[in-house]
């Protein structure tokens, strides 16, 4: 479980290392190719049950969104 854990956060670095490559436009629109594709996934499964190394990924991300982002429920 720790080796998947230490794996994802390496896949991640190295997914943030690229974009700093990439224009603000790109940025922008895979931005919104991904919230279109988590609209769908959301209404084809009824509950994702995501592991602890995915709710760990998610939590530690989820720190660097700022205070009032407009998340869920608003």
């Amino acid at each position: 479980m720790l080796f998947r854990l230490a794996y994802l956060l390496m896949v991640r670095s190295f997914g943030w290392l690229a974009l700093l490559a990439r224009s603000d436009t790109s940025e922008d629109a895979e931005i919104l190719v991904l919230r279109h594709e988590v609209a769908v996934l959301r209404r084809q499964v009824a509950r994702p049950k995501p592991d602890w190394a995915d709710r760990a990924v998610i939590a530690a991300l989820a720190r660097l969104l700022p205070g009032t982002c407009g998340g869920i429920g608003s």
